[in-house]
């Protein structure tokens, strides 16, 4: 069996980092992406199993991202999660209603992002 693949969004290049560590120690094989944009052309000719995605970014940002996504049809059921600093209802609730199918809130803990990964990954 292959290893779920995750594609990680995030503009900051300490924050790819250690999840490419924390995510290929528990086993999963990662691509990365600095933007929405960037992930978004990516993803138009790779797969991936799971996306996580940041919200703030330049260029396309996370909900841009998810958006978009989620109007294309190779990957409209695509599990997209949210790994942000942002915690507010309304931001939470701006990103469930364009197709987010979790919320993790930065710093995050390896053990529970691996569990949520392997929770949405099909």
């Amino acid at each position: 069996m292959r290893p779920t693949r995750i594609l990680t969004v995030d503009d900051s290049a300490s924050m790819r980092a250690l999840l490419l560590h924390a995510l290929t120690t528990q086993g999963f094989e990662v691509e990365q992406a600095e933007d929405g944009q960037q992930a978004f052309e990516w993803l138009a000719t790779n797969e991936v199993d799971v996306v996580i995605t940041d919200i703030n970014m330049p260029r396309l940002d996370g909900f841009g991202l998810i958006e978009q996504l989620r109007e294309t049809a190779r990957h409209a059921d695509r599990p997209i999660l949210v790994l942000t600093t942002e915690s507010s209802d309304e931001k939470k609730r701006r990103a469930r209603d364009a197709g987010a199918t979790g919320w993790i809130v930065k710093p995050f803990d390896a053990e529970k992002l691996a569990t949520a990964v392997r929770r949405v990954a099909h």
